[in-house]
């Protein structure tokens, strides 16, 4: 599988040492080539793995295509927020590990062949959180999408907003929400792509706002968690009522699609919407 250059190499999750890994979803052992080879999805049951965000760029995008845009928005600590350890040394933590500033990776490039701006986030940095610079970084990639009238791709996978910014991340809510109803007038098109997991404060902004809103299998999707809910309203829950499926059958998402064939999609909404 292709690299983008420049970025750092990382482990990848649950390979130790090299050969093989077990699925989380049939327990299987899985030799670690199969799996990367066919996108990083169990060949045993299609478990859908966790992608970070460049890796998920390099499955969308057309190889050599992609500019990455402002690679330098980098995250403040204002509140000088302490749970277990400070923000700021967690979030250095985060960016050793991974290789990146913040939990969101933005650009333009191609897919087979149409241009688009995407925003792909990073489930490896504290959960794809939402702060600062996510919001930030999505926002501008939309305003691009205006400037130069082109559709938007955004890729959720978030645990939601970031709690050790406060009010500061629920802001992204509003931001990002505004900057897609002028993509909206401008007559532009947005494709929501989410994948496991896409929750909180993501869930309840941006990514539930697509013109066509795609999920992975069994993708995760929802604000609150079960228990939550279920405590909540004192009612018994469906089976798998956070799941892609059972969000496509109550017409929340519009289509559940394999990630071997999202390229393909993407490239036929994009025909189908951009003249």
């Amino acid at each position: 599988m292709s690299q983008i250059p420049g970025e750092k190499p990382r482990e990848q999750e649950g390979i130790p040492e090299g050969l093989w890994l077990r699925c989380p979803e049939c327990s299987a052992m899985l030799f670690a080539k199969a799996v990367n080879d066919a996108l990083k999805v169990c060949p045993e049951c299609q478990y859908h793995f966790k992608v970070p965000a460049r890796e998920r760029i390099v499955q969308l995008v057309d190889e050599g295509t992609f500019e990455e845009k402002f690679a330098d928005v980098a995250p403040l600590d204002p509140l000088e927020f302490v749970d277990r350890k400070g923000y700021g040394d967690r979030l250095k933590e985060y960016q050793k590990k991974t290789g990146a500033l913040d939990a969101v990776v933005c650009g333009k490039g191609f897919i087979k062949g149409r241009q688009i701006m995407v925003a792909a986030m990073d489930p490896e940095f504290m959960g794809g959180s939402m702060g600062s610079v996510v919001g930030e970084k999505i926002t501008r990639t939309i305003e691009m999408a205006v400037d130069e009238k082109l559709p938007v791709l955004i890729v959720s996978s978030s645990g939601g907003a970031r709690m050790q910014e406060s009010t500061l991340s629920l802001m992204q809510m509003a931001k990002t929400s505004g900057a897609l109803a002028r993509l909206d007038d401008a007559g532009l098109l947005f494709i929501s792509l989410l994948t496991d997991p896409t929750t909180g404060g993501v869930t309840a902004s941006f990514a539930m706002l697509g013109d066509f809103i795609i999920a992975e299998p069994k993708a995760l999707i929802g604000f609150a968690g079960p228990r939550v809910i279920a405590n909540t309203i004192k009612q018994t829950l469906p089976e798998g009522f956070q799941r892609a499926e059972f969000l496509q059958e109550h017409g929340f998402v519009d289509f559940v699609v394999p990630r071997k064939d999202l390229r393909s999609e993407i490239a036929r909404l994009v025909d189908f919407c951009v003249k």
